[in-house]
């Protein structure tokens, strides 16, 4: 089972892509709404979440999660002592945890990613304290998973297509989509 995590305001590209992609994939894909089950998204779409995060349980079917970017929307998320819980339970589990965009800052603050591999939205490396900041659309270290933006949401969903079911599932869901 996989959480991905929507607050109000994340970037819809970073979270449907890899949803689709892992479903695709036939993942049980579990989406969270943080306070709500009706979040908006940074550009006004809403979308109605299979849960909120007070109901997701932490357990061990937990596979992985995944925190889309946007504004406000990574803010939001590490606002959620709910969210925060999610990720210590994964660090705790070795639990493989994605964010894109701004999200990996959450892991950041949480001074997860130091001496890790990492890449983030341009302009929030800062944010990633410690890390060694790639040049590359994803970065993989050890349970973390993180990626630059919107552009880069299918090379992430592929990446977790990879690490929750494995490559050659993700080499069949770039030729089924076309991306070339």
């Amino acid at each position: 089972m996989i959480y991905v995590y929507l607050a109000n305001g994340f970037e819809e590209t970073e979270a449907i892509a890899p949803i689709d992609l892992l479903r695709r994939s036939e993942k049980k894909v579990i989406t969270v709404g943080v306070g709500d089950n009706i979040i908006t998204s940074s550009h006004g779409v809403n979308i109605v979440t299979d849960t909120i995060a007070q109901e997701a349980p932490l357990t061990d079917e937990l596979e992985m999660i995944v925190l889309p970017g946007g504004m406000p929307g990574t803010l939001n998320l590490e606002a959620s002592p709910y969210v925060q819980a999610a990720i210590d339970y994964c660090v705790a589990n070795n639990i493989y945890i994605g964010a894109i965009c701004a999200a990996p800052s959450i892991l950041g603050h949480k001074g997860l990613l130091n001496g890790k591999k990492a890449v983030c939205y341009q302009g929030f490396e800062t944010q990633l304290d410690g890390a060694e900041i790639l040049d590359a659309p994803v970065a993989e270290d050890g349970i973390f998973i993180t990626a630059r933006g919107a552009g880069a949401a299918i090379d992430f969903g592929l990446k977790l297509v990879e690490k929750a079911v494995s490559a050659a599932e993700s080499g069949r869901q770039r030729k089924a989509i076309m991306y070339d």
